[in-house]
């Protein structure tokens, strides 16, 4: 009975900090829909799910997984330390949201667990990807474990639980302004194209698949069917990567191979990119 008690008490306390989390997000849209009226780029949620509940529910469910999983967290964080020589964790730029007013991608910095090494040629410059991925990280990829750090992503509030997956700054300035249009929400932690494929979809289809997610309406109902169609595919194991790459192809590299675009429209790109992030 005692052990009951004590478990129940701790339910308790992990609810009243989720539901915490949840009021002060709730809180933060309707700030935001105050600041940014009128705005020409502001994007107001359509639909009560997605004005009044998603946010919340995202922040709620996100901060009481990244309690429960601590004892999961803190194992990644000494294996990660362990297995790459160093920091656990890998962050990198990617394009999150649209400012309402500028109208330009918000960069963010997307929180993971590293899962290759920094090992590098008698040059100093790093490996292959393939030579950087070991079975430490090739596990944690199959897991789908190394996501577990973008928890803190969506409890700041760059992502979603659901949403177009961020992809990289690189990948974004190929895209077409039509194709953009998936950064009018928040970037997800899985996404349409997710449960449709992962990485073994091909990147016309898989950007589609962002756009229809927003341009169908955003619902409760849609949202769960994403949730739990990924779930599946990550117990199957199903689209981690493309011909047993260590990493997908980038949407500029698929493009050029294909002949859409010729190496100085590239070259012009690929700078635009790191421009981009450089501010």
């Amino acid at each position: 009975m005692k052990v009951l008690k004590v478990l129940i008490k701790v339910i308790e306390v992990i609810i009243a900090l989720a539901s915490f989390a949840a009021a002060i997000a709730f809180i933060g849209e309707r700030i935001d829909e105050i600041k940014y009226k009128g705005a020409r780029f502001f994007r107001k949620p359509t639909g009560i799910y997605e004005r009044f509940i998603k946010r919340p529910l995202d922040c709620f469910l996100s901060c009481g997984a990244a309690i429960v999983l601590s004892p999961v967290l803190l194992y990644l964080i000494i294996a990660g330390a362990i297995n790459m020589k160093g920091n656990p964790f890998f962050t990198q730029d990617r394009p999150g949201r649209i400012d309402p007013i500028t109208g330009k991608e918000r960069i963010f910095k997307l929180i993971k667990f590293r899962s290759m090494t920094n090992e590098k040629d008698e040059n100093g410059n790093l490996l292959p990807d393939e030579k950087r991925l070991k079975l430490y990280g090739k596990k944690l990829r199959a897991s789908s474990l190394d996501e577990l750090g973008e928890l803190f992503n969506i409890i700041k509030g760059d992502m979603a639980v659901v949403g177009p997956r961020p992809q990289l700054v690189r990948d974004m300035v190929f895209m077409t302004d039509e194709q953009r249009k998936r950064h009018m929400v928040r970037q997800g932690l899985t996404g349409l194209a997710q449960c449709n494929g992962r990485n073994g979809l091909a990147w016309d289809d898989k950007l589609q698949y962002d756009i229809d997610y927003i341009e169908n309406g955003i619902t409760f109902i849609g949202d769960v069917k994403i949730i739990y169609k990924t779930v599946e595919k990550v117990f199957k194991k199903e689209g981690i990567t493309m011909d047993n790459m260590a990493t997908a192809a980038d949407y500029g590299d698929y493009l050029l191979s294909e002949g859409r675009v010729s190496e100085s429209e590239y070259a012009q790109k690929q700078q635009e990119a790191k421009e981009y992030v450089m501010g």
